[in-house]
């Protein structure tokens, strides 16, 4: 049905038929307001992939334990954002049609709505979980509907209130602060109140979507909107971790601008972080002790 890359992702060596989770990148950024090079995340993050080992000493997991295929990267047109979102979504689709969990690594924060159609009309009653440092809750920006700097309020449109929780929250337009007081669950600058929008969300399906900005840029300076103040590697794991105990049935990891960091450090942390996305939600039906604090 679906042949696996050439390259894959470290562990992610599974045949699509027996996978529960399909991995592939949208390498998109069309719409980056700042700084472009998120096109390039994917690729590098897969190929940097093998700096890591397959084992979790944080979890103690290996990422093998689970049946992960990797699909390679959507060849993507960058003239037209819609069409890219709809071939998004025609992925997503397949995966979903298919009975597995998708996890998509961007390219910029937009290509989020592209799969989230798709999760919508097989789950209508979907949640979101949105880790970043930006609000992401423009209407538009330079006139523009469909840009990274909207998504979350594109993500509204079709969900509505009571349906989206955000962390990490640092920047934003004033307006996007206030109006997410009345329409989104919005925590700044960290991940307090993690455990109870959990509990809130129950058994509800999940899309759980990571801007890898969300870190420091101390951390992680290899992202094209970076901003002070942001969380440390430990936090965003053990929040990745606990969030992993929601029923997720969706899940992207964005915003990596490899080229923007040479040293290669960004995108040695997110080659981290999406291993252990991959091992604690492919995972968490096994015997796991999950640590609250690390």
């Amino acid at each position: 049905m679906w042949k696996k890359n050439i390259e894959t992702f470290i562990g992610c060596e599974s045949d699509f038929e027996d996978a529960k989770i399909v991995l592939f990148g949208a390498p998109f950024d069309s719409t980056t307001s700042y700084r472009p090079g998120t096109r390039f995340a994917s690729k590098a993050i897969r190929g940097e992939s093998y700096g890591l080992e397959v084992y979790s000493p944080y979890q103690d997991k290996e990422i093998t334990d689970t049946q992960i295929f990797d699909g390679g990267d959507i060849e993507l047109p960058f003239g037209s954002t819609e069409l890219a979102l709809d071939m998004i979504g025609e992925k997503t689709k397949l995966i979903l049609d298919n009975d597995k969990i998708p996890c998509m690594i961007g390219g910029e924060h937009l290509v989020t709505l592209g799969a989230f159609r798709e999760v919508y009309k097989k789950y209508p009653d979907v949640k979101i979980v949105h880790f970043d440092a930006h609000t992401d809750l423009r209407d538009e920006y330079l006139s523009v509907k469909l840009s990274h700097a909207s998504v979350i309020r594109r993500i509204w449109d079709i969900v509505g209130d009571g349906n989206i929780y955000q962390f990490g929250i640092r920047s934003g337009e004033k307006e996007e602060f206030y109006w997410a007081k009345e329409h989104t669950t919005l925590h700044k600058f960290g991940f307090e109140g993690l455990k109870e929008a959990i509990a809130e969300i129950g058994d509800s399906p999940v899309y759980f979507t990571i801007d890898l900005d969300v870190l420091d840029p101390s951390v992680f300076p290899g992202t094209g909107t970076p901003e002070a103040g942001g969380v440390t590697f430990l936090a965003l794991l053990n929040a990745i971790i606990q969030t992993s105990k929601l029923n997720i049935v969706a899940m992207d990891v964005n915003e990596l601008a490899p080229t923007l960091d040479t040293s290669g450090a960004s995108t040695a942390v997110a080659c981290k972080v999406v291993r252990e996305l991959l091992i604690a939600v492919g995972c968490k039906y096994l015997k796991t002790i999950y640590k609250e604090d690390f």
